[in-house]
């Protein structure tokens, strides 16, 4: 199955966080599963440790190491996925959060994420939020 999983959701998985469920840990850790990081994430973190308000393990250059040695793939933004955020509802304000879940439905991929707000956008849709 394919998962994608959101920004906290990756920085827990590779910091060994307690924060991560078990399901979720279960699911990406799952080698069945096709594990998905939209470049959103990388973005978002790119944004955050210049400007001081993430801190991670290495330099924002090393992520790219996680993303592979844990063999997930990173997921471009195309159009369509700008057409689905562009006709959400603005139940999170958060752009980055917003192409996450746009991707996620998109794509129709479950996703990962602590995140509660994203269940209002996939109410009537086929994809699910597990944590």
């Amino acid at each position: 199955m394919n998962y994608l999983i959101d920004t906290q959701i990756f920085l827990w998985f590779i910091s060994g966080s307690v924060e991560l469920s078990e399901e979720a840990r279960r699911r990406i850790e799952d080698s069945e599963n096709e594990i998905f990081v939209s470049i959103a994430s990388l973005w978002e973190i790119s944004i955050k440790t210049a400007l001081g308000k993430l801190t991670i393990k290495g330099s924002y250059a090393t992520v790219i190491d996680d993303v592979t040695s844990n063999e997930m793939v990173i997921l471009p933004i195309n159009f369509m996925h700008t057409v689905g955020q562009n006709k959400l509802p603005f139940y999170h304000k958060d752009p980055f959060d917003r192409m996450i879940i746009s991707q996620a439905i998109i794509e129709e991929m479950n996703l990962i994420s602590s995140d509660t707000v994203f269940d209002d956008y996939l109410r009537d849709k086929p994809v699910k939020r597990i944590f």
